[in-house]
């Protein structure tokens, strides 16, 4: 028999749990394995991708950053601004991801605002998502424009339907791809 004079130990209320213990608990439930590294970074792994989600706690709501970070393969061009032009695509088309380099890595991250109350659980799945495919696209981005910029046909990826073409990429913009379909300069008028 249990003591009579001891307190249940039951868990806090989710607007006094803290967003890091919310997201421990929401990778688990999703079969993450998470755990909590040197920094106080949550660290978790999916479809042999390590990610990372930093908590930034704030007066009124707290901040969760999902990220990761990849070394950039011999495979990808050396060219720095191809490799920027590459994040640009995936920051101007993926909303929520943004898209940088650093120390020769590639980064990406998703900032989202989560109330005190509310479960973490959905937009950890939303980020991890979006940047799974970012990754991708930021990949397929960067080493067809390198074969682009070298006059060879860029290749597609598998599966893609028939009639796929590789680009137009939002680094171009719409005013440098007519340019570069006509051959001309800038549009009369513009400099």
């Amino acid at each position: 028999m249990s003591d009579p004079t001891s307190l249940p130990n039951f868990p806090p209320p989710p607007q006094e749990h803290p967003l890091t213990g919310r997201v421990l608990d929401a990778l688990q439930d999703l079969q993450m394995q998470p755990n909590l590294d040197k920094a106080g970074d949550v660290a978790f792994e999916v479809q042999g991708q390590k990610l990372f989600v930093k908590v930034i706690e704030g007066e009124q709501f707290d901040i969760m950053r999902v990220f990761g970070q990849w070394q950039i393969a011999s495979s990808v061009p050396e060219e720095l601004a191809t490799r920027l032009n590459g994040c640009n695509d995936v920051t101007l088309g993926v909303n929520l991801v943004k898209a940088g380099i650093a120390s020769g890595n590639l980064v990406l991250a998703v900032e989202q605002i989560i109330a005190r109350s509310e479960p973490p659980k959905a937009k950890v799945q939303i980020a991890t998502g979006l940047l799974l495919q970012a990754l991708q696209l930021w990949h397929r981005n960067v080493i067809a424009k390198a074969q682009v910029e070298r006059g060879e046909q860029p290749d597609l990826p598998e599966g893609a339907p028939e009639g796929t073409e590789v680009g137009p990429w939002l680094s171009i913009g719409t005013q440098a791809q007519q340019r570069g379909a006509d051959g001309g300069g800038a549009p009369e008028g513009q400099a």
